[in-house]
């Protein structure tokens, strides 16, 4: 399978071209500024502010699969236009997208969300995300919207680095204890995006982690598997500083996971400290 990976040089993108070459596929990835350095890898730039630039690589590498894992928080153009003109030409190609969507989209008020839920996003990353998928859905149907919640992995995550910084003293900032999600693995993550990619699945899919946990609770977790100093992770409500963004919100992925061959396992599971 010749596999397109948008955004390949990201945490999860290299995750997902690292699975892909492991298991034989052609992989070709994309860089906004600076190619990775995985072995057989195809690296190529590529702005998706620039249509041109999108229809270029995609008729360049005229990929079976088209995985979008790219990132830029603020960027509106990259998160929502920038996703509608990969779609356009994905489609132009016949190629099948898999598009990585997020719990963003939801505001939290009602806790719980499967994968029939309606977006009411409370934020301009939401709200971009949420437009996406809105559009890529008329665009693109027989696409793959995956929403996922936080990427952690084995260590590099911004979600890692930033509990590292705050025990060792190299920042500042508090983790909220009541700002509540369902994070994931990012292997486990990856493997089930090229598992999606390889069948005739459609629609949204949630792939959060059956554990919800506070950003505290999981910077706790973090901490102990890496021998920090949990009493050094500052601790702190949202609801009390006024910082905009969702509370609570639980992806349910039981509908998803009972059809996949791949299992996300929870934070308390894979942030266990090895004995």
């Amino acid at each position: 399978m010749r596999i397109l990976i948008v955004g390949g040089s990201g945490f999860l993108g290299r995750e997902v071209a690292r699975l892909a070459i492991a298991a034989g596929h052609g992989v070709t990835a994309t860089f906004a500024s600076r190619a990775g350095s995985l072995p057989g890898v195809h690296w190529l730039p590529l702005d998706l502010l620039r249509a041109g630039e999108i229809e270029a690589v995609v008729g360049e590498v005229r990929p079976d699969v088209v995985v979008n894992a790219a990132y830029r928080k603020g960027d509106w153009g990259v998160t929502a236009d920038g996703a509608v003109r990969l779609a356009v030409a994905v489609g132009a190609y016949g190629s099948r997208l898999v598009h990585v969507s997020s719990d963003a989209v939801f505001s939290g008020s009602d806790v719980r969300y499967d994968e029939s839920a309606v977006p009411d996003p409370v934020t301009p990353y939401g709200a971009a995300k949420a437009a996406a998928e809105t559009a890529i859905r008329v665009l693109a149907p027989d696409a793959v919207i995956a929403r996922t919640s936080l990427i952690v992995g084995d260590g590099g995550s911004p979600h890692e680095d930033f509990v590292h910084e705050l025990a060792e003293g190299r920042r500042e900032g508090v983790l909220f204890t009541d700002v509540i999600r369902c994070p994931v693995h990012v292997t486990d993550l990856a493997a089930v995006l090229l598992e999606l990619a390889a069948t005739e699945r459609t629609g949204v899919c949630h792939l959060g982690g059956p554990d919800a946990v506070s950003r505290h609770e999981l910077g706790v977790l973090i901490a102990a598997r890496d021998g920090l100093d949990a009493a050094r992770l500052p601790a702190g409500r949202r609801a009390d500083v006024h910082t905009p963004g969702a509370l609570d919100v639980r992806l349910d992925s039981a509908r998803t996971q009972r059809t996949l061959r791949t299992r996300l396992r929870g934070a308390r599971e894979f942030l266990r400290r090895p004995d």
